[in-house]
């Protein structure tokens, strides 16, 4: 993984909706786990409504997770559609227990509105590559 600084020029980069706020904010509050982490963004933020965002890829090995049921029970979640990865996802067990909870990705625009948990499957233009090849184009590119 890239290191921390550099994960944050990208994201910067990358947000160009200014609604998008990019920071360390993990670091900052020492959390280890993304239960934890959000939890501690909802007490910190009570008044606002975020949405976790994460790949299919993730999906498929969330319930390896800490206290991962938490993270859905906890906030709406979008699930970004991956190459090679979706179909496998929406089969993994995460996608299983909280099927009832899956709202069409043509509502995924709602998700911020509605009381977890709830989650949808974004799909869009997929970008073959992975993060590794991402990160090794852009050093090469450096030099």
């Amino acid at each position: 993984m890239a290191s921390l600084e550099e994960r944050l020029r990208s994201a910067r980069t990358l947000a160009r909706d200014p609604r998008i706020r990019v920071t360390a904010l993990e670091a900052e509050l020492r959390t280890r786990y993304t239960a934890d982490t959000l939890s501690a963004l909802r007490r910190r933020f009570p008044k606002t409504r975020f949405v976790w965002l994460m790949g299919a890829d993730n999906l498929i090995d969330i319930a390896r997770w800490e206290r991962w049921p938490q993270i859905f029970s906890g906030m709406p979640v979008a699930v970004l559609a991956r190459p090679s990865y979706s179909l496998k996802s929406l089969a993994a067990k995460a996608a299983r227990r909280f099927a009832k909870e899956r709202v069409p990705d043509s509502a995924a625009r709602t998700l911020a509105e509605r009381r977890p948990p709830a989650w949808a499957f974004v799909a869009g233009r997929l970008n073959p590559l992975s993060a590794t090849e991402i990160r090794r184009a852009r050093g090469s590119k450096r030099r």
